[in-house]
């Protein structure tokens, strides 16, 4: 059985886990920003997804089970047929003399313990329930290499090219890749998918069939099949399996090799994010959204190319966006659609730039613009003057920290007086890989062998026994003892003092020593507390952020 809003609702509030009063107010922040009443519960910490799933195990009279947790050896997982697994959404957790231990998410199924019996004769079964995510990720164990399903397609030679492009795009969306890269070397082709902001071989194609490949990836883009020896941008909306609808971003470029193609997969990802997901501590999110309330100024989030910066804005943006107000964007790409929002897409080719795009919004009666990027003197004129005249301007920029934005907003001849007006917020932000959560361990480390990090990193910790954490890797991972990201920041709050210190044009010095005495943390300083929480290590945090 599949467990709909409703009977959720039903079982939370017969178990006690939420009042009546949550569940009328959750279906009003459902019904004004159009998306699930869960997400008001989670986003209000009335509950977390654990205790969702512990509430709905209970309501079956079974036991809950984190399987991320608790997830068995591949080989113990393959003792259930996959076509069994796969039908009755089962996986195999462990088993003793006595009994067998398995999780689902969609019990009671009659057929269920019939099966099991036939598979473990003389052995009591122990049905739990887990997350329809976790079986999921499970499930995965199943499936063969990238480059053993390339071979068996290869040998079938029915439709090469359209069954490889699938299960190229099948698996970057089950891996959760962000991007995926088709490398043509002298006699093969290499596959790679960028997973948690890291490249890894995927499988390798022969040579031959890559023409194919790159005019089917070229037609489902409305790209020029004749042309090979200038660079191609298009857009493919490709539908998975189960009739989701995921938008890819094409780049082809010419090489000595052939033609090289880059694939950004866009966040569909982003609809179950909040702001406490993307990893802003209840400080932080209280202080983005206090400034979000306001009617008017501008919040900025700074960092480098995939930093996450879009993905912060999108969850601020689920916030904001009521049936109250108007919410316009414009975007290079429009990276995820929400509903209630009015989303333009640059389009040079029709001259349609950010700069122009933004004027032209700013007479479409908004209450909130976001502009996807502040590329120039022009869109940051025009940016600060929507600030300053009566709306809530959002929008990323680049710079290296929140500090350094403020003498690069000047330096592209903003007057700092507007500049003071109009700042509300800037935030600097950079991507970690969090600990995988199914083989995350503990560890000691004394304080001299903390000092081989450097004296800016031990000066942060100051115990005797210094307790951190690392992933062992496991099958969720692909051993790699991390699954997935977190965002370290820093915020730069714009202060009374800070307003009357811009008009003087004050150097990246001036502003730090300032928001230093205001209680300004740094990125590293994030991050070292989220190495302490275990949601990352010491030596990840580092190859991410500088501590100085």
């Amino acid at each position: 059985m599949k467990f709909d809003d409703e009977s959720i609702k039903k079982i939370l509030l017969e178990e006690g886990y939420v009042s009546s009063e949550d569940i009328k107010k959750s279906e009003i922040y459902a019904e004004e920003h159009g998306s699930s009443f869960l997400e008001y519960l989670l986003l209000e910490e009335l509950l977390s997804k654990e205790i969702i799933n512990q509430a709905l195990a209970e309501s079956l009279n079974i036991p809950y089970l984190d399987l991320r947790s608790n997830l068995a050896k591949k080989e113990d997982i393959l003792k259930i047929p996959e076509e069994t697994a796969v039908k009755m959404r089962i996986v195999f957790v462990k088993e003793n003399d006595k009994q067998v231990v398995i999780a689902t998410d969609t019990p009671p199924q009659d057929e269920l313990v019939i099966e099991l019996d036939r598979l473990f004769p003389g052995k009591k079964v122990v049905v739990n329930f887990s997350s329809t995510e976790d079986v999921d990720a499970a499930l995965v164990n199943y499936q063969k290499g990238l480059e053993t399903r390339f071979e068996k397609i290869i040998e079938n030679k029915k439709q090469i090219a359209p069954e490889i492009v699938d299960q190229i795009f099948s698996d970057a969306l089950q891996l959760k890749a962000s991007d995926i890269h088709c490398e043509p070397w002298s006699k093969e082709v290499v596959i790679r998918f960028r997973i948690d902001g890291v490249l890894h071989e995927a499988g390798r194609i022969p040579k031959e069939y890559y023409d194919t490949i790159v005019n089917r990836i070229k037609v489902q883009a409305k790209l020029r099949i004749d042309e090979h020896f200038s660079s191609q941008d298009g857009a493919i909306r490709h539908t998975t399996s189960d009739g989701e609808s995921v938008d890819l971003r094409v780049s082809i470029i010419p090489t000595l090799d052939g033609e090289k193609i880059v694939i950004r997969v866009l966040s569909t990802y982003v609809r179950n994010l909040t702001l406490g997901n993307v990893g802003l501590s209840n400080e932080l999110q209280d202080q983005i959204i206090k400034s979000s309330k306001k009617p008017f100024g501008m919040i900025l989030v700074t960092g480098p190319t995939g930093s996450g910066k879009s993905t912060t804005l999108y969850s601020l943006l689920k916030v904001v966006n009521t049936r109250f107000v108007n919410i316009t964007t414009i975007e290079d790409p429009v990276e995820y659609k929400i509903d209630g929002i009015n989303q333009i897409q640059v389009n040079p080719q029709a001259n349609l730039t950010f700069a122009k795009g933004l004027r032209a919004i700013t007479r479409q009666d908004p209450n909130i613009i976001l502009v996807g990027e502040i590329r120039d003197s022009e869109t940051a004129d025009i940016a600060v003057n929507a600030a300053l005249t009566g709306h809530l301007l959002l929008s990323t920029f680049h710079a290296n920290n929140a500090v350094t934005a403020i003498p690069r907003l000047i330096d592209m001849e903003i007057e700092p007086y507007l500049l003071s007006s109009t700042l509300e917020l800037i935030i600097a932000q950079r991507l970690v890989r969090k600990i995988c959560n199914s083989c995350k361990v503990s560890y000691t480390i004394s304080p001299s062998d903390m000092k081989k990090f450097g004296p800016e990193v031990s000066s942060y910790f100051k115990d005797n026994n210094i307790t951190l954490y690392r992933g062992n890797g496991c099958s969720v991972c692909s051993n790699t003892g991390f699954y997935g990201r977190v965002g370290v920041f820093e915020f730069l709050k714009v202060s009374q003092e800070l307003q009357d210190l811009i008009p003087n044009r004050p150097s990246t010095n001036e502003i730090f020593n300032l928001a230093r005495s205001q209680g300004f943390k740094t990125l590293f300083e994030d991050g070292v507390d989220k190495v302490k929480q275990g949601l990352t290590t010491i030596e990840e945090l580092l190859r991410v952020v500088n501590p100085q």
